[in-house]
């Protein structure tokens, strides 16, 4: 799925925010395919990274070091006068393997059903949407350049991911639907957006937030598919080499999005 302006004038897969002279400002990417490609594959990658360090560092080391290595990841982005590529992707990733671990210690540790925690990951992302429209007065992500924008902008970043876990381990856990299966449904429902935007004017900030939410538990059921035990379902590939190689595509899928950066610019 693309972007378009937040007017709705140019087809998905164009700039967010209108002339390629705006964008070069913005702290995020230009929402194109390949965005979606690393988007989804950051999303595995946080799934199967989470579960491997958890089970071998423990739970309260892993969360600990995953929380200084965000910390690190979201200071160089604050610092980045513009969007870059290399610095934007190891925020994600990092957003993506703490926001993991952050769902499943609700659920683990706490005992919160994912159920509960999906409801209450709900409501904290539409604060986090409120609280930024009012105060921007808009939810575009080509508009984020730093300030309170780029702030508001990783708190919902943050929220999408512990939301999309909570979801995707509702549907393959809970309700026993299984890996694969939630994983072909996301696949289903995230065309949704995408279609609802080009048939029905579906406004172009809701379209693509929608999408970013689904993106979550589709990359993350398919990597848990691949990592876990037959037992559970899976192919019993180990989180840990599925991991490693959802790294080296995502650093792959980086390196061609830099350079088309650099052919662009």
């Amino acid at each position: 799925m693309g972007a378009t302006t937040t007017t709705g004038t140019e087809p998905l897969g164009g700039p967010l925010g209108g002339p390629r002279s705006a964008q070069l400002w913005s702290k995020v990417p230009q929402v194109t395919a390949g965005f979606w490609v690393v988007k989804v594959l950051t999303t595995g990658m946080g799934e199967t990274t989470s579960d491997y360090l958890a089970r071998t560092l423990g739970p309260v080391p892993a969360v600990a070091g995953a929380m200084v290595l965000l910390a690190a990841a979201l200071f160089a982005q604050a610092r980045a006068g513009r969007y870059r590529p290399a610095v934007y992707w190891a925020a994600v990733v990092m957003v993506s393997v703490f926001g993991t671990m952050a769902a499943d210690v609700a659920h683990v540790a706490l005992g919160v059903p994912y159920a509960v925690s999906a409801g209450a990951f709900t409501l904290a992302l539409a604060a986090v949407f409120r609280v930024w429209h009012r105060t921007e007065g808009t939810l575009a992500v080509e508009t984020v350049r730093g300030g309170r924008r780029e702030v508001f902008y990783w708190a919902a970043v943050m929220a999408t991911f512990a939301l999309g876990t909570a979801v995707g381990d509702l549907t393959a856990a809970t309700l026993g639907w299984g890996y694969l299966p939630s994983g072909l449904l996301f696949a289903a429902l995230i065309a949704v957006p995408a279609l609802g935007h080009r048939l029905l004017r579906l406004p172009p900030v809701l379209a693509f937030w929608w999408a970013y939410v689904l993106t979550r538990p589709l990359g993350a059921c398919f990597a848990d598919w691949a990592g876990v035990g037959r037992e559970r379902g899976g192919l019993d590939l180990g989180t840990g080499p599925v991991s490693l190689v959802l790294a080296g595509l995502i650093v792959l899928a980086v390196l061609a999005l830099a350079a088309g950066e650099r052919r662009r610019g």
